[in-house]
Parts: C-alpha cells; structure tokens; sequence
C-alpha cells in the first residue's frame, strides 16, 4: 500500500507490512526489528536502511493525533533505498510510531472535515507523550516508549533526529534545537510548491529566534519562557538527548487543514486587547466543559482511562494559560502570531470535549450528544473562522519528506 495513493494516513499495522516488505525486496540493506515495547505491550519497530556509523533517525507517531509521519515515514525509506546519495556515508534509521498506544486510540484515518476527525480524536495526556515525559516525570518514571526512544538515539547517536509533527489546522513550521543555516530556503520554496502557508508565528515557538520564514531555534536554557505557567520544556524533551553525541534535532509541522491566516506578517492592530479576548474565550469554553466533566465523573466507571486522563489534563492547563495571555507581553505582535495564539486557544477546550465525549459515550449517551454538539459547533467555527483548505496527504507528506532531506544534508556538512 502506497502512502502517497490514498487520501488517507497509514495505520501502524500498514506501517510494519510496507516496512517488512521492503526488507524482503531489499535484502542485507533493510533491516526492521523490534526495539521496545509500550505500557499496553504493543511492539516498537526500527526499520534501519544502511549500516554507516553516521547515522539520521526519523520519528514518527510520537503525537497520536498527528498521522501524516508515518506517511511520510514510508516515503522516505523508499527514498533512501532508491537514491543511493542519501546513503553515502549515512544509515538511515526510522522509529515506525513511537506512541502505538496512543495511535490506537485515534481513529480518524481519513477524516473529511474537522468535526470527524475530532469524533475520532486522542492525545494523550503529557506525561504520557513519550518525548515530553522526561519534561515533566523523574527518570524512574519515565513511560517504556520514551525508554525505547533514548535507547535508539544511545545506539545510532544520530547527527540529526527528526521528529515528524503536525497541526490540524495552520501552516508549516519547523523547530530546531541548534540553527541549520540555509534550510529556509528549501523549507519555503516546498511549502510554495505544494500551497502550504508557512506558520511565521507559531505558538509553540513563541520568542524564539527565527533562522528564516517557519523555521525557529530553541533559545538557550536561561530565555524566559512565553508562556510560564506551562510546566513542559522542549530543552528537557528528547529531543536534546542527541546533543550529547554532538547532533541536533529538527521538529517539522505540517498542516492537515491550511489556513493563510497564519502566514500573515502584517503587524496585528492590537495585539495585546487581542489576547485579553482570546484569553476570555479560552476560560469560558474551557468552563463549559468542566462542568460537563464534574457532572459526569461521579457516574463514570473508567475514572482513570486515558480518555479522561487526557481530557483532565488539558483542562487543568487553561487557567494558567489563560493568565499567560494577559500578564505577558505578547511574543510577536504579527498577525500571524494572533491567528496562531487563536488557533491554539480554541485546541485545548476543543480536545477536551471531544476526548471527554469519546470515554462518556457507552455510560452516559444524554452527555455524550450534549458535548457532541459542542465539539460540532466549535468545529465548524475554527474551520469557518481560519478559512480551511484541506492539504492532499500526498502534499503533507511531499512536502515533510523533502524537509527532512534538506535537513539530513543541511546538517551532514557540519557535523563532525
């Protein structure tokens, strides 16, 4: 099955087959086994291509609501296979899905619209999201996939990990955890191609230091951070435990929905009465949610599934943000940057009434239609309001798989 031949995202059980067929087509290069296995006891498989000391690895499926890395995944295994440049002197290593738990829990493979891929949506909590743990739990605690995780990158000591992400509705963006000069260009002039806007002023880099257009460098350790309530921090993720073998890492985002208002420049009129509003929104649809959440809870059986775990978490994070949004100048004052604060505010009470809906639906039906209602209109307005164009899976993933190439080559001329 060819990633790139439906409108639809592969699953981790069409990831193992493509991946075990092409080690039967491509013997003695093409190796896949099993590296670790998740708290559930879902294997996680490494399909590697080359056996070159310098060493890239990709990661996908390490956000269960982010389908399109595996997609991109398959692609360039295939690549890397066929053109024999990309392995001159580099293996290639690819962590198939580093959440299978997570990715069976999400279950919109194809979804048409914003309101069905939210019927179908999960993210786990944080502490569950295996390259975040480390971020917020000791090293005791740290869930068996982010133990996979550190144990691949001890192995290969990659000069690049690549994280494949994605966002559900905005642009592309990259994040790296050391500058990648001259990966701008090729990262803008694929968007181009392929009409994605690039997301200038991503939330999840806010006050970060730009390289170019999209793609933004993790600030040094002492930065205050733009949002400080939020307890998670990317310099304690895994992404930085290449660093300790001299490499770093290239997050890449890449829309399912598109939206130009996210790749607007222009400086926002007013952005800060422009927070307090989105602040205000934020605290409102997050309440009507908990509302639901502390009328159901004493009737809910599965009181510590990961439905409701996840649905808790995301809620406890609002009234910090919320404040974030009013106590802290903005971190850009673009349009752009608005429009993604927007998008991001509107995310979290979103999730939370779609995951709440998801655990609630056999034990409390009256409940689940009432949040049904909501995860329809709040749906239906984010899409309305971004102006939505769907983005072809074959773009996303082009447009991913080209990113990670000029990134490897970016960074294979200045590692040591």
């Amino acid at each position: 099955m060819s990633p790139l031949a439906e409108l639809r995202y592969p699953t981790v059980a069409e990831l193992v087959s493509s991946s075990r067929a092409l080690t039967v087509q491509w013997p003695g290069l093409c190796v896949l086994r099993q590296v670790g296995v998740s708290r559930a006891g879902r294997p996680l498989h490494l399909l590697s291509v080359g056996h070159a000391r310098r060493a890239v690895l990709v990661v996908a499926g390490a956000h269960a609501n982010e389908p399109a890395g595996g997609g991109t995944l398959l692609a360039l295994a295939r690549r890397t296979l066929q053109e024999r440049d990309l392995r001159d002197g580099t293996s290639w290593h690819f962590l198939l899905c580093a959440d299978p738990d997570g990715a069976s829990l999400h279950v919109t493979p194809a979804p048409r619209s914003l309101y069905d891929y939210h019927l179908g949506f999960f993210r786990p909590a944080g502490p569950e999201q295996p390259e975040w743990a480390p971020s917020v739990l000791p090293p005791d605690r740290l869930p068996p996939e982010t133990r996979a995780l550190t144990g691949v990158i001890d192995e290969v000591r990659p000069y690049l990990q690549v994280s494949l992400h994605g966002t559900d509705l905005g642009g592309s963006w990259v994040q790296l955890t050391g500058d990648l000069p001259g990966l701008a260009e090729p990262f803008a002039k694929s968007a181009a191609q392929l009409h994605i806007p690039v997301e200038t002023g991503a939330s999840d880099a806010a006050g970060w230091p730009a390289s170019g257009p999209g793609v933004h460098v993790m600030p040094a350790p002492e930065a205050a951070p733009a949002y400080p309530s939020l307890t998670d921090d990317a310099r304690h993720s895994t992404w930085y435990d290449v660093h300790r073998y001299g490499g770093l890492t290239a997050v890449i985002e890449v829309p399912m929905w598109a939206s130009d208002l996210v790749d607007d420049p222009a400086p926002h009129p007013a952005p800060v009465a422009a927070m307090r509003r989105l602040a205000d929104r934020l605290l409102r649809d997050a309440g009507e949610v908990r509302r639901v959440l502390e009328e159901a809870r004493p009737r809910h059986e599965d009181a510590d599934g990961p439905l409701l775990r996840a649905a808790t978490w995301g809620l406890e994070l609002v009234p910090g943000l919320a404040a974030d949004l009013v106590r802290t100048p903005p971190a850009d004052g673009t349009r752009a940057y608005v429009g993604s604060v927007d998008a991001f505010a509107r995310r979290v009470p979103l999730r939370a009434a779609a995951m709440l809906r998801r655990a609630l639906l056999e034990t409390d039906a009256h409940t689940a239609a009432r949040l049904e209602r909501l995860v329809a209109h709040w749906s239906d307005a984010f899409a309305a309001r971004f102006h939505a164009r769907w983005v072809p899976v074959e773009h996303q993933v082009e447009h991913q798989s080209r990113t990670v190439v000029a990134a490897a080559l970016h960074a294979r001329e200045q590692a040591p």
